[in-house]
């Protein structure tokens, strides 16, 4: 059983009181974390603030530097992290160890943006009265940046707000999700042993009406970078007044299948896509608008797949899914479930749960209104429609509220142009699912799927003020 207390200035503070932390897929205490007050919240903001301007004046080789000495820290315990990410999440251990690779990917990529800042030399003389002048902009560090985290990517989705405002040089008061605080109090320790000066990392955890209200309401904090429900996200929003933000919000992704595609070769991908992490990615596939001649088949193969699946615990090398972050958002799922049943929904496979684990389930005549469709579930459920015109799926997957990413498979290069520039998302994925995703990609959504991009390259543009200098000779 892990005992953690606060990390602020660098120190680990024992908080004024802690709560206990269970193991989604055995019921299990396996931690006792902070439960901050708003005092401790002050502590860490205050940390932060109070090293604002040194770290603003670190060479970039530094951090960067640094950066790179969590990447070889991260490998050296990599296994270590991977069982953490197992434990805390039930995340199966081979997608952890995924998740641990991309986190040293992450923090490679933001060692390299430290060297290469997004300064500009601007052509004075290319407008009347600008002769004779020089001109150039710099990019420099908000101050400090407010983090808050989600579950599901505990180790990875951290380093996407961390390593971006280490290597642009702001502070940072990260505040991970409560089911799993684990690895985030883990990287604060591998951040002191890279040689971060104290205080520009802050690591509490906490209920988010304490801890994420202070955090985004506090005139210290310049920047908030949040991960989560639009519900929240959109209460941020309105409180932080003039603050930098960046919102990645929720999504119901969906895949459009053409005609003609192979599906043989796509099968796997697209069950992968559905169901793995039970379903509890932002990108996860929750929509598959699929040609009508091919839909029978389609429902055929993922069915056929499914029956291999292999259940159990996350730790087990074998398991391919295992339990949802908790039994409030297993008896969720089920309840949308059985609700779009009663509307005339149709389970081709799946419906039921053992434990906290819920079966990959597969709905047919699904309707745009229902929450399993409209709504994101955020768990193993994927809902089929078809469709016999090209522009009906496109209207199909803009009738969303979100618009994070969505998947196009087609053979038809017309089609493929087309749905790039007609669906209203923010990235689209050609020839694959919506939930590809490198972590040096722009990455963000339009509508209720939140505003701001990451990927670390833009996400330090989200995390800086641009200064324009200009010289007259």
């Amino acid at each position: 059983m892990i005992k953690r207390n606060l990390f602020i200035g660098g120190e680990w503070i024992e908080p004024e009181f802690y709560q206990d932390r269970y193991s989604p897929f055995t019921n299990e205490k396996i931690a006792e974390v902070p439960l901050a007050t708003i005092r401790e919240v002050d502590a860490a903001l205050e940390s932060a603030h109070n090293v604002k301007r040194l770290f603003k004046k670190m060479p970039a080789h530094k951090r960067a530097d640094i950066l790179e000495n969590v990447v070889n820290l991260i490998e050296e315990n990599r296994e270590e992290c991977a069982r953490l990410i197992a434990m805390e999440a039930a995340k199966p251990i081979q997608i952890a160890r995924g998740e641990v690779t991309r986190t040293m990917m992450t923090y490679k990529f933001a060692s390299e943006e430290a060297r290469r800042m997004p300064n500009e030399f601007i052509n004075m003389d290319a407008a009347p009265g600008g002769e004779n002048r020089v001109a150039y902009t710099i990019r420099e560090p908000a101050g400090v940046v407010a983090a808050i985290t989600p579950f599901n990517f505990p180790m990875n989705l951290v380093a996407h707000k961390v390593g971006p405002a280490i290597a642009s040089g702001n502070p940072i008061v990260l505040k991970p999700a409560s089911q799993t605080p684990l690895s985030a109090y883990f990287i604060a320790e591998l951040f002191d042993k890279a040689g971060l000066p104290k205080g520009m990392l802050n690591v509490i955890t906490g209920k988010g009406s304490v801890v994420g209200e202070a955090l985004v309401t506090d005139s210290r904090t310049s920047v908030v970078t949040f991960t989560g429900s639009a519900e929240v996200g959109i209460a941020m929003r309105n409180k932080a007044g003039l603050k930098k933000m960046t919102l990645e919000l929720g999504s119901n992704s969906a895949i459009i299948i053409d005609e003609g595609v192979n599906l043989a070769e796509i099968v796997d991908r697209i069950v992968t896509g559905c169901f793995a992490f039970q379903g509890q990615v932002c990108i996860s596939v929750q929509r598959i608008y699929v040609h009508e001649s091919i839909k029978k088949d389609l429902l055929k193969k993922m069915k056929a797949r499914l029956e291999k699946y292999i259940f159990g615990d996350p730790l087990d090398d074998a398991t391919e899914m295992s339990a949802m972050i908790s039994p409030e958002d297993k008896d969720r799922v089920l309840s949308w479930i059985h609700e779009a049943v009663d509307e005339g929904a149709n389970v081709i496979t799946g419906g039921e749960s053992e434990g906290n684990m819920i079966q990959p389930t597969i709905l047919d005549n699904v309707h745009s209104k229902m929450k399993v469709s409209c709504e994101e579930i955020f768990g193993p459920v994927v809902t089929v429609t078809s469709f016999i015109e090209w522009q009906e799926a496109i209207d199909y997957v803009n009738e969303s509220e979100y618009g994070l990413q969505a998947g196009v498979y087609t053979d038809n290069l017309k089609r493929a142009f087309y749905a790039s520039e007609e669906l209203e998302v923010g990235g689209v994925m050609i020839n694959d699912f919506p939930s590809f995703r490198l972590d040096h990609m722009p990455y963000g959504g339009v509508k209720k799927s939140g505003m701001g991009r990451e990927g670390i390259k833009y996400a330090i543009e989200e995390m800086t003020e641009m200064k324009l200098v200009t010289f007259k000779k």
